[in-house]
């Protein structure tokens, strides 16, 4: 009889435990796994193979990976190094599960300015780096909080970002740092599950979901939003940002600064694990500690949006598939007939011969003749341009002639001859060509040229085209950049009129880039046959004229399309871009706005459209908005009809929608044409606010659509609401989103007090807390003005922004408990380039009322200007006012100020004053003007 040893005992007693599936893991790390296997379902062999632990039968959260990381143990060691960093080496402890760990690597932390942490990890050797192209100002701004870091393990290494009072916000104990040359990931616990950002994607709330694991994709793809249950596609864009909202009620905010192909993933714990496939890791932590100051921060360091011509402010009405310039003007004009204010009228790909960029079809013969009529009823254009040229007509060989940048292949061999051999042109070039719009294959300019050849060849397509026709905007699309059948296998047979797909590297050396080690969400999500280069150019290509791959700097493509686009536009016509783009990274919002795509006729898709705008205020760019009605699929006349009335309060406004399905303009339903023009009414007359937001926005970082929580951080029933608004500080929406919805629930914030601004009890205050308004389709979207706030606006509507400019201001004072309230004015002549804010030529007033020891209102102008024009103010209207005023009473700095009586009035019920001016007084000129008055004594 032998004696058993310890190692025998333990192993027979785990047998069972491994013949059912399970290798040893407590249970307490049900909520923090970090998935080994995340492309496919694992088995107990794959996941051994990877070295990592299996668990095949225990019950977690949603998503809780079977196969997962012994994260513990993962990383590297560390000893101090030069500079205050360290230098960290790899630990004893299980090796990456994608290609081989990097020996050494270092850690830097530095407060960059104003409490903004900066946490660098990378190596020794030169890696990409994407900073010297985005070229971010990194301003930061004056914050009472500050950021530090903490050293809380040595081996594995590990650190804390903290507040000075010891909150952790980013706590990597958690373990699993890996470095490798195509796969990097940290892990960490988070203070709270109140997060909101990353993207693009599609969230189906606001706040990210912490009960289950979540991973989301970041890499540009010209993939439809589906809003339907689920989805964690990659889209578009890329923005990895997040803001947390802390226990405390304070706020930070992380930005990842990497530009390659890259996913997170939210663990219960709550948690996160970052992953990107190049560059290294740089991130910086951002204080707050308010919700808005966070944005402010990461704005001024990214660099704040640009501001749009106050005519991009207007309703937009577009389609794919207008059959000819008379089907676009029987549109437009039906739906100018209906009295609908229509401001910009867009053409997509169908105004081109055989839809090549910066040509015009047969059937769009007096396209200019037409923009010319347009411009003469005070209205703009806007026009659709794609990136991607055929190679074989004048543009493109004037693009040959400058010896312009495309994004080509790395050698020659790599060429495809059945491709490349159909275009004398092209035929001695390394360009790789894919299928886009045009009939024939098309190559992709590099707007990241590192010469100025192709933004010198942009701008002079652009401005040859622009003597043709005099359009007022671009519309940059399929710039991800989004290609045709792209794939890694080559065709079967020869496709019709030769339109051969490109074909990526699948196999050997040139397949790392498109198949690396880890492929990240944006493949795992579309199954096994997918690949990085699955729908757009292959990731071997290079740009940076050669300097550079298309696998670092892909996420780009649509922000340096921006930021070409822009300045050329600026150049061309002498007057604001107002560029739409589609993809967009970190600090596009500086050159051009952004629609959120291809979206569907879908209740579902309305109700995204709500938060989305949201998160691209955060990202930056609040010159956004959705495809109303929604592009795809059959609208119908309700949904139509809610659209257009939440969409009334998105910065970027435009009704759109796709070939093959009926038209969907508010014109087409008696119903949709009333409810549009009494929701664009009162948009229009509100535009001055408005428009004074995105002057804040590009000034001081602020948002112009913002979460409820942005105002009350300290009140948790706002942390979870996803589909009201603030449009401002001022003003809350509560947009109906649910079919057959006649009433809506509505939080309004317990600590504050509002007043109804639609036409149900308007100007009357509402109850507090969560109640049920009215919402008829026949009334605007419920909407409420807070109380000590001064709303600028015009004194009525028009059927353009042109025609409203004339229009004199009209103020909205809303009285605070304390009898007070305050606001401010932007005015400029609404087209103007502004270079820098400085030497720009505006208005700026700030606008305070008090009842205290009398009425006032004081306009002091801060900033004047006698070469604009600027409406006068001619009327106030005061909410919650106690008595009628004195009419004899007024005077204007100390002079007798004549009242209209006629037009003016007080209803003790509703107790709404209106005051009307005989005469009208100038906001123009510097300095202080105050208007005094009291009430009357019976």
């Amino acid at each position: 009889r032998v004696a058993l040893g310890h190692s025998t005992m333990r192993a027979l007693l785990l047998l069972p435990l491994l013949l059912l599936g399970v290798q040893t893991a407590s249970s307490s790390s049900f909520d923090r796994r970090i998935d080994c296997h995340p492309e496919r379902e694992p088995t107990a062999e794959s996941c051994a193979a990877r070295g990592c632990d299996y668990d095949g039968i225990s019950s977690g959260p949603i998503g809780m990976p079977k196969c997962f990381m012994r994260a513990e143990e993962i990383g590297y060691t560390a000893k101090n190094g030069p500079g205050g960093g360290q230098t960290l080496t790899k630990n004893k402890g299980p090796a990456s599960p994608w290609s081989d760990d990097i020996g050494s690597i270092r850690s830097r932390f530095a407060d960059i300015g104003n409490g903004v942490l900066n946490v660098r990890l990378d190596t020794e050797e030169a890696r990409y780096d994407p900073a010297p192209i985005l070229d971010l100002p990194r301003e930061t701004l004056p914050s009472e909080e500050k950021l530090q870091v903490d050293m809380t393990g040595s081996d594995p290494f590990s650190f804390a970002v903290k507040r000075q009072d010891n909150t952790k916000v980013f706590d990597t104990s958690i373990g699993g740092l890996i470095f490798t040359d195509q796969f990097i990931q940290i892990a960490a616990l988070l203070p709270s599950d109140k997060m909101y950002g990353w993207g693009e994607n599609i969230h189906q709330s606001l706040k990210h979901d912490f009960t289950r694991y979540t991973s989301w994709g970041m890499f540009a793809r010209g993939d439809a939003p589906n809003s339907t249950d689920l989805h964690t596609a990659n889209l578009y864009g890329v923005h990895p940002f997040y803001l947390l909202l802390e226990p405390s009620g304070k706020a930070h905010g992380v930005f990842f600064l990497n530009t390659n192909a890259q996913d997170v993933t939210t663990l219960p714990a709550p948690g996160l694990v970052y992953r990107t496939t190049g560059g290294f890791l740089d991130m910086y932590f951002f204080p707050g500690p308010s919700p808005a100051q966070v944005i402010a921060q990461y704005h001024a360091f990214i660099g704040r949006p640009f501001i749009p011509s106050y005519w991009a402010l207007g309703f937009q009405l577009c389609r794919w598939g207008y059959k000819s310039l008379d089907d676009l003007k029987e549109r437009v004009g039906a739906v100018m007939a209906a009295g609908i204010p229509l401001d910009v009228v867009y053409a997509d790909i169908d105004y081109m011969d055989n839809r090549k960029d910066f040509t015009t079809g047969e059937l769009w013969t007096g396209f200019n003749d037409y923009i010319d009529q347009l411009h003469s009823w005070g209205m703009s254009s806007i026009l659709i341009f794609d990136p991607a040229v055929q190679v074989d007509y004048d543009v493109f060989q004037r693009a040959k002639d400058k010896k312009v940048s495309f994004i080509e292949w790395e050698r020659a061999d790599q060429v495809q001859p059945e491709i490349q051999s159909q275009y004398p042109m092209a035929n001695d070039t390394k360009l790789m060509l894919g299928l886009v719009w045009p009939d024939r294959h098309v190559a992709f300019p590099d707007f990241l040229d590192t010469t100025n050849a192709t933004d010198e060849w942009w701008e002079d397509e652009f401005g040859r085209y622009y003597k043709q026709v005099k359009f007022d905007g671009a519309w940059i699309d399929m710039n991800e950049p989004q290609v045709f059948a792209t794939r890694n296998t080559p065709v079967d047979e020869v496709p019709q009129n030769g339109r051969y797909p490109v074909v990526c590297p699948k196999d050997g050396q040139d397949a790392k880039w498109d198949s690396p080690p880890y492929q990240t969400h944006a493949v795992f999500y579309f199954g096994e046959d997918s690949f990085l280069g699955a729908d757009s150019l292959c990731l071997t290509g290079l740009s940076q004229r050669g300097t550079n791959r298309l696998y670092n700097t892909r996420n780009l493509y649509g922000w340096s399309e921006s930021r070409t686009t822009a300045a050329v536009m600026r150049k061309t016509t002498g007057r604001r871009a107002n560029v739409i783009s589609r993809s967009t990274f970190a600090s596009s919002g500086r050159f051009a706005g952004h629609w959120l795509g291809d979206n569907s006729a879908t209740w579902n898709d309305l109700r995204t459209s709500i938060s989305e705008a949201m998160e691209f205020n955060m990202f930056g760019l609040p010159y956004v908005g959705s495809d109303v009605c929604g592009f795809k699929g059959v609208s119908n006349e309700e949904l139509c009809l809610r659209w257009q009335q939440m969409a009334a309060f998105h910065s970027f406004f435009r009704n759109h929608n796709a070939i093959g399905y009926p038209a969907q303009d508010p014109a087409v339903w008696p119903s949709v044409a009333a409810a549009t023009k009494k929701a664009n009414e009162f948009r229009y007359r509100y535009l001055p606010y408005l428009y004074t937001l995105h002057y804040r926005a590009s000034t001081s970082g602020e948002t112009v659509v913002r979460p409820l929580f942005f105002e009350y951080p300290s009140d948790a029933k706002t942390h979870e609401i996803s589909y009201q608004f603030m449009w401002g500080a001022s003003v809350m929406v509560a947009p109906v989103y649910t079919q057959g919805a006649q009433m809506i629930e509505v939080y309004v914030p317990e600590q504050d007090t509002y007043f109804s601004l639609y036409d149900q009890k308007y100007g009357n205050k509402v109850p507090l807390g969560l109640s049920t308004f009215d919402a008829p389709t026949t009334s605007n979207s419920p909407t409420f003005v807070r109380a000590s706030s001064i709303i600028p606006r015009h004194q009525s509507s028009a059927l353009t922004t042109a025609a409203l400019r004339v229009f004199p201001f009209s103020f909205l004072v809303v009285p605070g408990s304390n009898g007070s309230a305050s606001g401010s004015l932007f005015w400029d002549d609404g087209d103007s380039i502004v270079e820098n804010w400085k030497e720009a030529d505006y208005v700026l007033a700030y606008l305070t009322y008090t009842s205290f020891g009398g009425n006032s209102l004081i306009v002091n102008t801060t900033r004047g200007s006698t070469s604009i024009d600027v409406p006068a103010l001619a009327e106030l209207e005061i909410f919650d006012y106690p008595s009628a005023p004195d009419y004899s009473s007024f005077t204007l700095n100390g002079a007798k100020l004549s009242v209209n009586t006629q037009a003016s009035k007080y209803s003790a019920v509703s107790k709404v004053l209106t005051l009307a001016f005989s005469q009208r007084i100038p906001v123009n000129k510097e300095g202080t003007t105050t208007i005094r008055w009291s009430n009357s004594k019976i």
